[in-house]
């Protein structure tokens, strides 16, 4: 797979609805990042990778990076999560505005580190 678009479509049909909502989701909170696919998953990049996700069989894997995870800890207690992933299960409601607030935070770390306002 090449696109996030072929992503998606090639993800089990159930869970295309979600991953469709998740991709928008980050769209929102950073616009200014390039879409690719990097280590198999969708992936938003600027100067550096922002964030990541993936489709699991019964959850979608959000990769912000291990400072996103400590910084969103207590957001994320509900949540399995390992040092530079979460896990949000199919079987529960997603939680889209805490997908945003830490894609919109990466972007904020980044864009300070890069000298940006």
């Amino acid at each position: 797979m090449s696109t996030v678009d072929q992503y998606i479509a090639n993800a089990p049909t159930q869970h295309q609805a979600i991953l469709m909502k998740v991709r928008q989701t980050i769209l929102e909170a950073v616009p200014q990042a390039i879409e690719k696919i990097s280590y198999q998953m969708p992936t938003y990049h600027y100067h550096e990778n922002l964030v990541h996700f993936a489709c699991a069989k019964k959850h979608v894997g959000f990769y912000p990076t291990p400072d996103a995870i400590q910084h969103f800890s207590k957001e994320l207690a509900p949540y399995k999560t390992s040092k530079g992933a979460v896990q949000f299960p199919f079987d529960q409601e997603i939680p889209y505005p805490l997908i945003k607030d830490m894609a919109a935070w990466r972007l904020s770390v980044v864009q300070l580190a890069h000298g940006e306002n």
